[in-house]
């Protein structure tokens, strides 16, 4: 049997991974069976259970794929000088991503995650985990400001992550129910937010002469 090459490997393994992931968003978790992903991927039971072999496999691939994409929206965040323009230019990126329509099906497929990590423990690490990375990019970003006197001592840094993902987690579930409303203007919303964090400028008083 003649070997097949990385990339024909790393080709194939995606392939079952769309299968998966479009199975996945139009039905659910628990309404796909194996077999449904196998005729949706065009490959033999054989081939897609050679690189998964479950459904649990292939929900973790998943997760750990949008893991990914996330690390490299949350870098934009990171590579800027300003601790508060980093923050302004993670909404931007997760705006974009969130009116990308093809970005629909994981964005639906996460939601679904969500759900089956209450009853799910390995799913559920999966979502944790991917909850984590950004909060702790964000809160790390935070504590920067605040080390350079650009956001507010008093606010913990963690409690500002867990706001603004809890605040995007808020505008993917409206999104993927399907409702109408103005991402540009919420985002502007989530921008006076965020400059709400930043410290008051010192007032200086000036001196009179005598």
């Amino acid at each position: 049997m003649p070997k097949i090459s990385d990339q024909k490997r790393e080709d194939r393994r995606q392939q079952i991974l769309e299968a998966a992931l479009a199975c996945f968003s139009e039905d659910g978790f628990h309404q796909t069976g194996m077999s449904d992903i196998v005729k949706r991927s065009g490959l033999s039971h054989g081939a897609v259970y050679l690189y998964f072999q479950s459904k649990d496999d292939l929900i973790e691939a998943l997760a750990d794929d949008r893991h990914r994409r996330e690390a490299v929206l949350n870098s934009v965040a990171q590579g800027s000088g300003d601790a508060i323009e980093g923050l302004h230019a993670l909404v931007r990126v997760y705006a974009q991503w969130l009116t990308d329509p093809a970005g629909e099906a994981r964005r639906r497929v996460g939601i679904h995650g969500w759900a089956e990590a209450l009853r799910n423990h390995r799913v559920r690490s999966s979502v944790v985990e991917g909850i984590d990375m950004p909060r702790a990019l964000i809160a790390t970003l935070v504590e920067r400001g605040q080390h350079d006197g650009l956001i507010k001592r008093d606010l913990g840094a963690d409690a500002i992550a867990r706001v603004l993902i809890a605040t995007f987690q808020g505008f993917v579930l409206q999104k993927c129910w399907g409702e109408d409303f103005d991402i540009a203007g919420c985002m502007a919303a989530v921008d006076a937010v965020i400059d709400g964090f930043r410290t008051a400028k010192p007032h200086i008083k000036r001196r009179t002469r005598a």
